[in-house]
């Protein structure tokens, strides 16, 4: 058997004990760049995901609402359309009974005219009662006064009748001495009988002239009396038909305050019924775009308050609301900037070095809630920064949106310490630029 031999590769060739190995070199580079790498500036961050949405809540979309129940009549827009505001966008027309009367203003209107005139000539009477009021009150002063003349005059009378009463006492009590005389000078023959008789004559007209006296006295009296029943009377008399002017006058004023309550009720109805009457047709109340239309065809029913279309404002402000924790929102302050990528917008992110990322886009925290979500978080409504690069136009409401806000900036390794020991970003006051 014929032997073989084999060659080997020479043992340089293997283990190349002539060749000087870098891996040194390389081991204490890596050690040495790590140690810097450790110490350079790393800026603390919060992230969070969050919606764009609005700074103003007028910019957002919003439900356009019939106010009263009726039935479509014509559409005038269709989705997706443009609209101006005050632009029509559907007719309405009225299902209502009460409503469904074509002359139903008119109507009422004159009703408010009638219940107008009314309340004037109500208060045209009020106004007669009145005056009548004061023609009674002048003429009851009159007779008042004249019936105190005849009283005074009387009074004066009865003065001057018991003067002559008195006087007419005075010769009655001579007359009386006189025939007593004259009786006793007959008895004695003094004087003749036909003497006698003429005293007794005189003394007879005399005791009349007295009685006469008596009586004129006593009906003055009786007079002083009667017109003291006649004052009371005039009095009494007037007061009645005083009272029953003030009675007219107020039945007058009376019907006027409840037609004028009436007439306010009226004017209330007709004034909802000028109203109404402009409801049915519906309006954009700002210029913007029509989506979502609840209602399709002609001649649905629309109840009051139910959703028709929804408006999409034009003109927008746009903002980003996010949610943080409760554990950093100690963190976020007013004016505090924040990165953002958004969704459908190519972005790279250095979450320490937010100034090497591309695609971010800047804005500023606008306001801060004060209670918490029902996430269990608090929301954060982050404004555009103006000083920095705009945000896209593309943007729509509701898309998502990646936050980061900016903190305080520390060493690498002081980072790589906290996250594994799980404490929180470090608590500052950033100087904020609002």
């Amino acid at each position: 058997m014929k032997s073989q031999h084999y060659t080997t590769v020479a043992q340089n060739h293997i283990y190349r004990h002539n060749k000087n190995s870098n891996v040194k070199y390389w081991f204490f580079g890596l050690i040495i760049f790590n140690s810097i790498l450790l110490f350079m500036p790393w800026t603390q961050n919060i992230r969070s995901s969050g919606n764009i949405t609005t700074i103003r809540q007028e910019q957002r979309p919003q439900e356009l609402n019939s106010i009263i129940p009726g039935k479509v009549v014509k559409w005038f827009v269709k989705e997706g359309d443009l609209v101006n505001q005050g632009d029509t966008i559907l007719q309405l027309s009225e299902i209502k009974d009460e409503y469904l009367d074509p002359n139903l203003i008119n109507r009422t209107g004159e009703q408010l005219s009638a219940k107008q005139m009314s309340v004037d000539y109500y208060k045209g009477k009020a106004g007669t009662a009145s005056s009548q009021i004061d023609a009674l009150i002048n003429e009851r002063e009159l007779k008042l006064e004249q019936t105190r003349n005849k009283l005074k005059q009387q009074e004066r009378r009865i003065q001057s009748d018991e003067l002559e009463f008195v006087a007419a006492q005075n010769e009655f009590a001579v007359a009386t001495r006189q025939i007593t005389a004259g009786q006793a000078m007959l008895d004695s023959g003094v004087i003749s009988m036909i003497d006698f008789e003429k005293r007794k004559v005189n003394f007879q007209n005399i005791q009349s002239k007295k009685i006469s006296a008596e009586n004129k006295l006593a009906n003055a009296k009786q007079e002083i009396t009667i017109l003291n029943i006649e004052l009371n009377s005039i009095g009494q008399e007037f007061a009645e038909k005083i009272s029953k002017a003030s009675g007219d006058r107020f039945q007058s004023m009376s019907e006027v305050a409840s037609n004028e309550g009436e007439i306010a009720k009226l004017q209330n109805q007709y004034s909802n019924y000028n109203i109404r009457s402009g409801m049915y047709y519906i309006t954009a109340p700002q210029t913007g775009q029509v989506t979502k239309a609840k209602k399709a065809g002609i001649g649905e029913i629309v109840k009051d308050g139910e959703m028709i279309i929804e408006i999409i404002p034009d003109e927008i402000q746009y903002a980003v609301e996010i949610f943080v924790r409760p554990v950093d929102l100690p963190l976020i302050t007013s004016g505090q900037k924040v990165q953002f990528w958004f969704d459908g917008f190519p972005a790279i992110v250095f979450s320490g070095w937010p100034n090497a990322s591309y695609g971010t886009f800047a804005g500023k925290v606008f306001a801060v809630e004060k209670s918490v979500s029902p996430n269990g978080k608090f929301r954060v409504l982050v404004a555009e920064d103006p000083k920095e690069k705009p945000w896209p136009k593309q943007l729509r409401i509701g898309s998502g949106a990646k936050a980061m806000a900016l903190l305080k900036d520390v060493p690498i390794w002081y980072e790589i310490w906290r996250n594994i020991n799980g404490f929180p970003p470090d608590y500052y006051n950033p100087t904020t630029d609002k």
